[in-house]
């Protein structure tokens, strides 16, 4: 009976929630419905198709003189590879959001990656062709133009000023479903992921998933503070963590590929590492942080500058440099030619160095679409050699990191760098797609190890 009773007063004695107190509490909540239709209308749905196609597989035969390989042929020997090999017609969908009244569109670079047909989709259901201005790779952001005027522009905001534990909005087509709106906070800022050494990502809850890529993050403004590029996930779906790309550092890299069709970076020419504990005290610091310079590149900028092995650099123009996953980053964003004020440490003092900033030759822009298909044309995935494998080539050129299609079968390798084709000198991305372009029998120089030798490549 006593606890009856005790339950009782308590129940007794609780005061009434009153009316006023609840229109107060949510009052204090965040409202996202004018946000949705003031701004709403600037976010597309983008749907990409990327044709059948028939690429050429290994030779099964390989290897073997062709009186041993016709026996295996007359004897119907099963062998469950080698040959054309189909890869199907492939269909994806994404997001993104104007930028321009006549037609300017951000997305994420893998959305439109690959992609022979890109269709974007207003909210008022108009539909346009899509073609990709520039895409860079390396900060997976793309941009798109379609014809079109008078389109609803989203504004950018300031990513800098944006506020760990602020209210954020999402918009975008998650499964194709479009504009689905979602919000959460902001969780974590310059968040470094191992995949990506020039993004420093806002890490929030908001609920993102496949088909939100390349879609507008918000602050309670109305401004567009970052794009939805990644998830992280063990289950393919949503688990809590998202990642978007800075609005600051989009709109920079937006800047180039509109006006330059690619991405231009700077390097001074350094292998760096991080500080561990045990470094940082072997250098006498109190704390672990900074680079390391754990190699010099001969007669690069820093060299030229009077950097050392066994440097630690602690910041660049007054920035901090807390760890070694800051220094691409920074260096990465400064116009090749400008001048890197170094913070370092030598021998237990700190003095400044000034390093002149040079243009990276390790580009993974792409120029329109073009650069891609002629490439693929071809067969070969490739990229640019860097100092130490120019000097020990002796040579520049293209290094083939693939080779699929008709520079297989025509016998280009792996590892193998491309000179010249045709007589034309190949030194970037850019030779490769001209040389290709509109022809169908190549002659290739390509060097293999210390020996050069030339292979025609037919191309259908």
């Amino acid at each position: 009976m006593m606890s009856a009773a005790l339950l009782v007063g308590a129940v007794v004695g609780t005061p009434a929630v009153r009316a006023s107190d609840v229109t107060a509490a949510q009052s204090q909540l965040p409202d996202f419905v004018s946000l949705v239709e003031q701004y709403g209308k600037g976010v597309v749905n983008i749907s990409t198709v990327r044709e059948a196609r028939v690429i050429e597989g290994e030779n099964p035969f390989s290897g073997l003189d062709e009186r041993h390989a016709e026996i295996f042929r007359r004897f119907g020997f099963p062998i469950p590879f080698g040959g054309p090999r189909s890869e199907p017609e492939r269909r994806g969908t994404g997001s993104g959001f104007i930028v321009s009244a006549d037609g300017l569109i951000l997305t994420n670079h893998h959305v439109v990656d690959g992609a022979d047909e890109i269709t974007v989709r207003l909210t008022d259901n108009r539909e346009f062709k899509g073609k990709v201005l520039g895409s860079d790779a390396k900060t997976d952001i793309a941009v798109v133009k379609i014809e079109a005027t008078d389109l609803p522009v989203l504004k950018m905001g300031d990513s800098d000023a944006l506020k760990v534990g602020e209210w954020v909005a999402a918009i975008g087509s998650p499964f194709g479903l479009s504009n689905t709106v979602t919000a959460g906070i902001v969780s974590a800022k310059s968040r470094k992921l191992p995949s990506d050494q020039y993004v420093p990502f806002i890490q929030t809850d908001v609920a993102v998933n496949p088909g939100n890529s390349g879609g507008p993050l918000f602050n309670m403004k109305g401004e567009v503070v970052g794009i939805n590029s990644q998830i992280f996930s063990t289950s393919g779906g949503f688990m809590g963590l998202s990642f978007a790309i800075p609005s600051n550092i989009a709109m920079q890299i937006k800047d180039q590929l509109v006006k330059n069709g690619k991405v231009t970076r700077g390097r001074i020419g350094v292998v760096i590492q991080s500080v561990t504990q045990d470094l940082a005290e072997s250098f006498g610091m109190k704390q672990p942080k900074g680079a390391i310079v754990s190699q010099v590149e001969k007669d690069g900028p820093a060299d030229k500058a009077g950097l050392r092995e066994g440097d630690v650099i602690l910041g660049v123009n007054g920035r901090d440099v807390e760890d070694s996953a800051d220094m691409p980053m920074i260096i990465g964003a400064m116009a090749p030619g400008s001048v890197a004020r170094l913070a370092v440490l030598r021998d237990n003092k700190r003095i400044s160095i000034d390093v002149k900033v040079s243009e990276s030759s390790d580009s993974a822009s792409v120029k329109g679409k073009k650069a891609t298909s002629e490439a693929s044309r071809l067969g070969v995935t490739v990229r640019s050699l860097n100092e130490e494998e120019k000097q020990a080539a002796g040579t520049e050129g293209l290094l083939v990191v693939k080779s699929t299609g008709a520079a297989k079968k025509a016998g280009i390798a792996e590892g193998d760098i491309i000179v010249n084709i045709n007589g034309a000198a190949i030194k970037k991305p850019a030779d490769l797609s001209k040389a290709v372009s509109g022809s169908k029998m190549l002659r290739v120089l390509v060097q293999r190890r210390d020996a050069r030798i030339f292979i025609p490549v037919k191309i259908k």
